[in-house]
């Protein structure tokens, strides 16, 4: 049997591709951010063409539900199909399973999405629950941001807390 036939237990394990730094995973986010500034531009200019929304508070529970699923759509089908958007080819970063280093699953890649609210949802959930002021909600999401940014340094690997409960790991993609 050649080296290359070795059953799967026995076959080596996968080279693990480099981790990024923290800094640049957080520069793909703010290109992220400009990118989903027209999906979700579109997304709404759709939901009130269709629904013939004429104020801004009609239907805006509706309109934040669409907008979470389209936002959603985008990203589960870039990470399962290639495993990069437009910010992460450019930053030179693809999401895989931690595992083994292959491409993602429909169902890895929706729990990490759902997963990655964890980095705006908590502090957010604060305004309504314990009435704080918008300064101080922005301030508490500002605070709570960077506590998940820098809790990567917690790690081996410096990955985030929500790649880590989905088993998903952001890698570097050589040239």
């Amino acid at each position: 049997m050649a080296p290359t036939d070795a059953p799967p237990a026995l076959a080596p394990a996968p080279i693990p591709a480099p981790t990024p730094s923290v800094r640049r995973r957080l520069a793909t986010l703010v290109y992220e951010a400009v990118i989903l500034f027209g999906v979700v531009f579109l997304a709404g200019y759709l939901f009130s063409t269709l629904t013939q929304q004429r104020n801004g508070l009609e239907h805006r529970d509706w309109l934040a539900a669409w907008i979470g699923i389209v936002v959603g759509a985008y990203f589960v089908w870039c990470w399962t199909h290639g495993g990069q958007t437009l910010p992460m080819k450019t930053w030179r970063l693809r999401v895989v399973r931690a595992r083994d280093g292959a491409p993602l699953s429909w169902t890895r890649a929706v729990a990490r999405y759902l997963l990655a609210w964890l980095w705006f949802l908590p502090p957010l959930a604060l305004h309504p629950l314990i009435g704080l002021s918008v300064p101080r909600t922005l301030a508490a999401a500002a605070v709570w941001f960077f506590a998940w940014a820098a809790s990567a340094r917690l790690f081996a690997n410096r990955q985030f807390l929500h790649d880590r409960l989905a088993g998903t790991c952001v890698v570097a993609v050589t040239r």
